[in-house]
């Protein structure tokens, strides 16, 4: 049976790094060698910490990570990626000794070859692994009934809202209660919340995952306003009946990015409208991934921590 190294969450707060079996490559399937992957500090944290709602194939050991580029070493489906070229991976499913929830955090993956995504060649090095957040940012601003004029968060996930709704003709406003995260902001203003004073905001779009946002969100809502909300909300979500009822606000959900989301980014990327620059802030290697989880959960300079696999790691 083939193995591969692979970063493991044991159990909650135990990330170790080791070899584990990989499944053979079987019909439909692609085989491919990682060249860089990232920590989510959304998903991967509530697997760290224990807290993620129950998902089919939950369980520890699980292999994390939904986030990874590489190159095809092998496949076995008709029409699918040609041997060498280079892939995002949103995931995989083949290991033998772990779960995968979601599976990408490893030196070679079996894949499903239809859900590789071939790369550009402006998405060359680790950029790429930034692309299912691009989709999950166009799905955000996408499923908004208009385009958001107020983006709450300004981590990667926020800042790629911002670039996207600014790039279809919007003029959000950014809000960031951590003064060393509103740098970077570019053709949007980002800001203190505490220091605006607008409450007739028409589209609201929270990607924050705070799950006491929402009274604060309705207070600052126009009437007859919309919010979306994008992040992932690990405890129940509530909210003071009379305001919401008074301004008459919808709630939307934004969940995970669709195929026309990934297609929709990979061509604003492939023709220069959409910069991933500035985005990427931090590198590991694999065997260090106990010390990068901790940074990427706990630094605030953190944006994003990439875990480079190259041959010698």
């Amino acid at each position: 049976m083939p193995r591969t190294d692979a970063i493991m969450i044991e159990q909650p707060h135990r990330i170790a790094f080791h070899a584990t079996g990989l499944k053979s490559v079987e019909a439909g399937e692609a085989l491919v060698e990682i060249e860089a992957s990232g920590i989510s500090t959304g998903t991967e944290r509530l697997l760290f910490t224990g807290e993620m709602p129950p998902f089919p194939g939950m369980g520890y050991p699980l292999v994390p990570g939904y986030e990874a580029v590489g190159r095809v070493v092998s496949c076995e489906a008709e029409n699918g990626p040609p041997i060498g070229g280079r892939v995002f991976v949103p995931g995989s499913h083949g290991f033998t000794e772990a779960h995968g929830l979601f599976g990408a955090q490893a030196r070679h993956l079996v894949v499903k070859a239809d859900r590789l995504v071939a790369l550009p060649d402006a998405l060359a090095g680790a950029q790429g692994t930034l692309l299912a957040l691009a989709a999950t940012a166009h799905h955000a601003v996408a499923t908004s009934a208009a385009l958001p004029d107020l983006i709450v968060g300004h981590g990667v996930l926020g800042r790629l809202c911002a670039r996207i709704a600014t790039l279809m003709g919007g003029t959000p406003t950014v809000w960031e209660i951590a003064a060393d995260r509103r740098a970077g902001a570019a053709g949007y203003a980002c800001i203190d919340p505490q220091a605006d004073a607008r409450r007739d905001y028409a589209s609201i779009l929270d990607v924050s995952g705070a799950s006491d946002i929402l009274d604060t969100l309705i207070s600052r809502s126009a009437r007859g306003g919309e919010i979306v909300l994008a992040g992932f909300y690990k405890a129940a979500l509530s909210f003071a009946f009379p305001p919401a009822f008074m301004r008459e606000t919808r709630i939307r959900i934004a969940a995970e990015w669709a195929g026309s989301d990934m297609g929709a980014v990979t061509a604003m990327i492939a023709d220069g409208r959409l910069s991933l620059g500035g985005l990427l802030t931090h590198t590991a290697r694999p065997q260090d991934a106990a010390s990068a989880y901790r940074t990427a959960f706990e630094d605030a300079d953190c944006l994003k921590m990439m875990i480079e696999w190259d041959a010698n790691s």
